[in-house]
């Protein structure tokens, strides 16, 4: 599992960023919406997301250097690639996990302020 890890951790950011989009626009939803809720979570601005990406940052920066992860995050619960996202321990794979979540939650027509755990 460790390597596994290791090798998300290391990937940049850039190359998963499309796949959330694309992983959205599918079922109708938008690339806005995506950066809404990556800005939310991570507390990175529009300019500031942009910038890591273009930067071409690995998860593990990118989510080192977010501004402030959102509090409310600890409220996201639920199964993704099979793992319930409340158990996972290791705090990195479990922001990546988050945004994963949060995404699917998107595509499958949720709506924004659930999503957001407004």
């Amino acid at each position: 599992m460790f390597l596994a890890n290791e090798r998300i951790y290391k990937m940049p950011f850039s190359k998963i960023y499309p796949l959330l989009v694309q992983k959205a626009e599918r079922k109708g939803r938008t690339k806005s919406e995506v950066d809404t809720i990556i800005c939310w979570l991570t507390g990175y601005d529009e300019q500031g997301l942009q910038t890591q990406i273009e930067r071409n940052v690995d998860c593990e920066t990118f989510f080192r250097e977010a501004p402030k992860i959102n509090p409310n995050a600890v409220k996201i619960t639920g199964v993704i690639c099979g793992h319930r996202v409340e158990e996972i321990k290791d705090p990195l794979m479990q922001k990546i996990r988050w945004l994963d979540k949060l995404v699917d939650e998107l595509a499958k027509g949720k709506p924004m302020d659930k999503i957001l755990r407004a």
